[in-house]
């Protein structure tokens, strides 16, 4: 197949250069689109208690209420003054026009005082956004730039609640996302230009990774059409993009580069470089495709959205990588090396042994105990706060201090006596005895930390009837809807007891409550997301372990490969608990500490674990590589290190940058993502590359190659190397793979047949 592909470069070089200019721009034209087609939230699992309260709510209660008006009276009189609540009644009226709006409460037109606040100088108009999310955020901006600032030169209005959180939140998503684009692209091409040393060798990995990125919001954007897909995955399209189309494009022009040093013929130079550093790529883009299909077992689309872009932009850049680089190396030929910078040296960048590397590694291996135990004990240090990790959902704490709708959400918590948006709502599907009904509600409102509880037979307080009238908007023939408002914080460890407690509660006999609301929400997700996590660790470890396998003949090499990346992972997990969730360095990076973001650790990991698969392929391919010729392990090791560190390091540089530019986000759980795989990438790429592998191979010796007798055959038979299936190799040898042949000398000389 690799040879085909190179047949078909040299020979329509310019046609696919034509058709990948043309698909370019259709790609470009189409996800141009994208923003408007994808959704925030996400996080919830739709077949949970919390999410079917909601659907039942929707279709016979008119809906949660999701958004929260802050109402002051000018000058900071009191709401009840007479020209107050008259101008109060008339916002009202004019909201309850509003076709985008329904259930629409208020203080002026119920009187409660818990829709005013403690001081007086504040009211609540509380109702539900109509549509679904992208629906839900139009109507919110549309109530914001009709209502929202002064109403009548005598109240102020501000939004707040879940659709407005959630419409602040797209909005900065997009806002960070440009803003990580402005910094990374020109960062990663001076990158590149001292990586090269040439002008048009860097900008040869830039093409690829701007392929990947607009292919990917194309598929978003086509995808977006069919299926909820959150807009946080554009943010994953491009830092994997820009990342992954450089990597890969690194190992073709090294390689390629290469091969023109030692004379060769361009188009031999192009078939060599498909032949290797092309066959790297395929596989390289299948184990982290693999990764990040792990996440398409979570039934929240805010994770499976990231599945369905990581896999889209790896396959995108791995396709462009094996057709248009090498139509694009054909075109160039020597000119490939034109644009020298003033620092590059002649032959530097041609490929071939980095010293440094190759000492690193024989000082590790000379006292692999000596010199690998400091690097383990701190990479354990780091990964202690693990030990206290919490978990949580997004909420307004994500967004900047300055955004409307987490100041909103702060006065609620400050100023008024619990918040009808934060209540738990509890939905019978069936009638219910008055008297059965009024019980129930009783012994709800005697829970810790409820305030009231409303339903249709009344409201109650502390375990009795309260003042007000029974509200007949929450009960219908066929259902009965209950709202149990609390004092507690929102998402705190309380306000979590009071749904599991709310739960417990005996319901009326021949009923099957479900409830929901946002705490509600908050525990059905950590439940449904922490019963997949096991499948999904299960799927990346099992799909890692067959792959490499595969890929060297051995079953020590995938599971040391397996231990070494978790420890890395676990590292940066407990960096990332110890800044986002403990709270050191907020004051630099301006968040507000909170539980870690689960659906987020879960995409981190993932998207961690596949991209440091890059780096075991690029190195035990070349170690292997040199065992298979007749090589000891330590000198294998060694010289394989070598030769594959220049581009272990330039690569972990490159991609890490594309990750970090996230870390001037203004959401926070997008800044733990992109500082996360920055720093994962680097512990890989040093800690692990430069200490842990050499220093475990040194202690695994001979038996780092072993596989049992039935497996070396299947090996021999499926296997995976450069000139296909390998042949069944004795002891746990595999077939000579080249993965880190972009660094490969030219001098190298042929392989030997396995013995």
């Amino acid at each position: 197949m690799f040879e085909r592909i190179a047949g078909l470069a040299i020979r329509r070089s310019r046609l696919i250069l034509v058709i990948a200019a043309l698909a370019v721009a259709l790609m470009g034209a189409l996800g141009a689109g994208a923003f408007t087609k994808l959704l925030g939230g996400g996080f919830d699992d739709p077949a949970s208690d919390s999410s079917r309260a909601a659907r039942v709510i929707d279709e016979k209660f008119g809906g949660e209420p999701n958004l929260v008006l802050l109402v002051g009276a000018d000058g900071g009189s009191r709401v009840d003054t007479e020209a107050t609540e008259r101008t109060g009644r008339a916002l009202v009226a004019d909201l309850k026009k509003e076709k985008t709006l329904a259930n629409v409460v208020s203080y002026w037109d119920t009187g409660s005082a818990d829709l005013r606040s403690k001081d007086g100088r504040e009211a609540l108009v509380i109702a539900h956004v109509k549509g679904e999310e992208t629906e839900q955020q139009e109507n919110v901006q549309y109530v914001l730039d009709t209502y929202g600032g002064t109403y009548e030169n005598a109240l102020t209005v501000r939004a707040g609640g879940g659709a407005a959180v959630g419409t602040d939140m797209s909005t900065q998503v997009v806002d960070d996302l440009v803003l990580a684009e402005t910094i990374a692209i020109p960062l990663t091409l001076v990158l590149l230009l001292v990586v090269f040393g040439s002008a048009v060798a860097a900008l040869l990995p830039l093409a690829i990774a701007i392929i990947a990125i607009l292919g990917s919001f194309a598929q978003l954007s086509l995808l977006g059409s069919i299926t909820d897909v959150s807009i946080s995955a554009t943010n994953l399209t491009t830092a994997l993009g820009l990342g992954l189309g450089i990597d890969y494009a690194l190992l073709m022009t090294s390689r390629f580069r290469e091969q023109l040093a030692t004379g060769a013929e361009v188009a031999d130079a192009v078939r060599q470089t498909v032949h290797t550093a092309g066959r790297t790529v395929a596989f390289s883009a299948a184990t982290v495709a693999a990764a990040l299909a792990a996440l398409l077992v979570f039934p929240q689309y805010f994770l499976r959205s990231f599945g369905y872009a990581g896999i889209g932009v790896v396959a995108l850049a791995a396709v462009s990588t094996l057709f248009v680089m090498p139509a694009l190396f054909a075109v160039l030929g020597h000119r490939v090396n034109s644009g020298r910078m003033p620092w590059a040296m002649p032959g530097r960048y041609a490929g071939g042994r980095a010293s440094l590397w190759g000492r690193l590694a024989r000082t590790v291996m000379r006292r692999p105990a000596f010199t690998a135990l400091p690097v383990l004990a701190v990479l354990l240090l780091a990964a202690s706060p693990l030990l206290g990790i919490g978990f949580g959902t997004p909420d307004e704490r994500v967004l900047p201090e300055g955004a409307e709708s987490r100041q909103v959400a702060a006065a609620l918590q400050k100023d008024f006596n619990g918040s009808d948006e934060a209540a738990l709502h509890i939905v019978l599907e069936q009638a219910v005895d008055k008297a059965q009904l009024a019980a129930y509600a009783s012994e709800l409102s005697g829970l810790k930390g409820v305030v009231r509880v409303e339903s249709s037979a009344g409201t109650y307080a502390d375990g009795a009837a309260a003042t007000g009238q029974p509200n007949p908007a929450l009960g219908r023939p066929d259902a009965q809807r209950l709202s149990v408002v609390s004092s507690l914080e929102p998402r705190s460890d309380a306000a979590q007891r009071l749904v599991d407690e709310t739960r417990a509660v005996d319901a009326p006999d021949g009923t099957n409550p479900l409830v929901g609301g946002v705490d509600a929400q908050l525990v059905d997700s950590m439940d449904s997301i922490g019963g997949r996590v096991p499948l999904a660790v299960a799927l990346v470890a099992l799909t890692t372990f067959v792959l490499l396998f595969l890929f060297t003949g051995s079953v020590v090499q995938p599971l040391r490969a397996l231990v070494l990346n978790g420890i890395s992972l676990g590292a940066t997990l407990g960096v990332m608990t110890w800044i986002f969730q403990d709270g050191h360095l907020s004051g630099l990076l301006g968040f507000t500490a909170q539980p870690m973001e689960v659906a987020m650790t879960v995409l981190m990991f993932c998207i961690a674990f596949g991209l440091s698969m890059d780096y075991e392929v690029f190195v035990t391919s070349r170690i292997k590589e040199l065992h298979d010729l007749g090589t000891d392990t330590g000198t294998a090791v060694a010289d394989g290190l070598g030769h594959t560190g220049r581009i272990v390091s330039a690569a972990a540089c490159l991609l890490a940058v594309s990750f970090f530019a996230f870390g001037t986000a203004e959401i926070s759980f997008m800044q733990m993502f992109g500082l996360g795989s920055g720093l994962a990438i680097l512990i890989d790429a040093v800690a692990v590359r430069g200490f842990l592998v050499p220093a475990s191979m040194r202690l695994l010796g001979r038996t780092a190659w072993y596989a049992p007798p039935l497996l070396r055959r299947i090996h021999g038979r499926f296997g995976l190397s450069e000139s296909g299936p390998a042949a069944a190799p004795e002891a746990g040898s595999g077939a000579r793979t080249d993965a880190g042949a972009a660094m490969a000398t030219a001098s190298a000389p042929p392989p030997r047949s396995p013995r």
